[in-house]
């Protein structure tokens, strides 16, 4: 029961508010004592807001962990309630995964149960918070607690996918218009990726830019690589245009399915994604030779992190897929206002 009650008789109550007196303050959330009852009476306040808990409701912080524990912390750590909130902490870094209709499942159930997350599947760093559920009053009913619990015992509504180490190889095509130095440095920032995911880039091939030359590569990778937790990144010289560009073709020539050419994740949006046999096989969009954010990111997150990853998964990108652009890019989203200057630090030439 939540409202004004008189001092004298708010014995186990919860304070709503703060309440200060002759140099003494009691914070919401305390619980009142006989000591303080007769303070508080002799201070002059004779009446208090507060919530007397019934017997058939949970206190803010006994709901928060009782729900919190039903969730499940795989890879995940929970820090103990304070004030009816409990958070989860990312132990490891890898993709955090969320099943939106369960949460909102949890969520429908009582306007005083509430969790909330980050976006489903976004890199995660350990130490990192990822959800948390905040009781919004001082007490729930029991009934509703017991139905979130259950709900969250239903299925994983959020989890942590560890990145799992994978190894992988470069082909990279030359043309005339692409520098040495371009090339090279493509190749240091698709390392550097890949260690931030516990990955580590094993080999460069530079072939001239045709499928056969392509292909060729690819099918000495097949043979010589392991067919678990490995994938090749092809990056083109040129951009892909088409499903049957030099990248998709290749990949189909080497005997390969080409699953997706196209991803709705701009920057990103010339990504394609195919495999030949077991082993992944991506084909780089040109905005990737920088390290700024883009669509091959979110790959890399999903496939090293053992997440499944098809065409149609990648056709349900597109809300949030919208990125910050990187200015350097040859073709911008848009064209700049006059005098208008970029933060982004590094150039990409293809």
């Amino acid at each position: 029961m939540f409202g004004m009650i008189e001092t004298k008789t708010a014995l186990g109550a919860i304070l709503a508010h703060k309440v200060s007196a002759e140099g003494r303050t009691f914070k919401k959330g305390h619980k009142l004592t006989r000591e303080n009852l007769s303070f508080l009476v002799s201070s002059g306040i004779s009446l208090v807001t507060a919530h007397r808990i019934e017997p058939d409701e949970v206190d803010e912080e006994s709901a928060a962990d009782l729900v919190s524990r039903a969730i499940g912390a795989e890879y995940m750590s929970i820090a103990p309630a304070v004030g009816g909130r409990m958070n989860f902490y990312s132990q490891e870094n890898g993709l955090f995964v969320a099943d939106k209709k369960l949460v909102d499942i949890f969520n429908s159930i009582d306007h005083a149960i509430t969790l909330a997350s980050l976006a489903d599947r976004i890199s995660v760093t350990a130490g990192e918070m990822i959800a948390t559920v905040k009781i919004i009053p001082l007490a729930v009913p029991r009934l509703a607690v017991e139905a979130a619990a259950a709900v969250a015992k239903t299925g994983c509504m959020i989890k942590v996918m560890p990145f799992r180490r994978h190894t992988a190889s470069l082909v990279a095509t030359q043309l005339p218009s692409l520098s040495e130095k371009t090339m090279s440095k493509t190749a240091r920032i698709l390392g550097g990726r890949l260690m931030e995911r516990n990955s580590l880039l094993l080999s460069e091939t530079r072939v001239a830019h045709s499928a056969e030359a392509v292909a060729a590569a690819l099918r000495v990778e097949i043979e010589t690589r392991p067919p678990s937790d490995h994938m090749i990144v092809v990056f083109g010289a040129s951009a892909v245009v088409d499903k049957n560009d030099v990248i998709p073709e290749a990949i189909r020539l080497a005997g390969g399915v080409v699953e997706r050419v196209g991803m709705p994740v701009d920057p990103g949006n010339l990504l394609v994604l195919g495999r030949v046999g077991d082993i992944p096989v991506i084909g780089a969009p040109g905005c990737a030779r920088s390290s700024s954010e883009n669509g091959l990111d979110w790959v890399l997150d999903r496939l090293i992190a053992g997440d499944h990853l098809d065409g149609l998964d990648i056709s349900r990108l597109g809300v949030g897929g919208l990125l910050k652009e990187i200015s350097a890019r040859p073709q911008l989203r848009e064209e700049p206002a006059r005098g208008a200057h970029f933060l982004d630090e590094e150039a990409v030439s293809a």
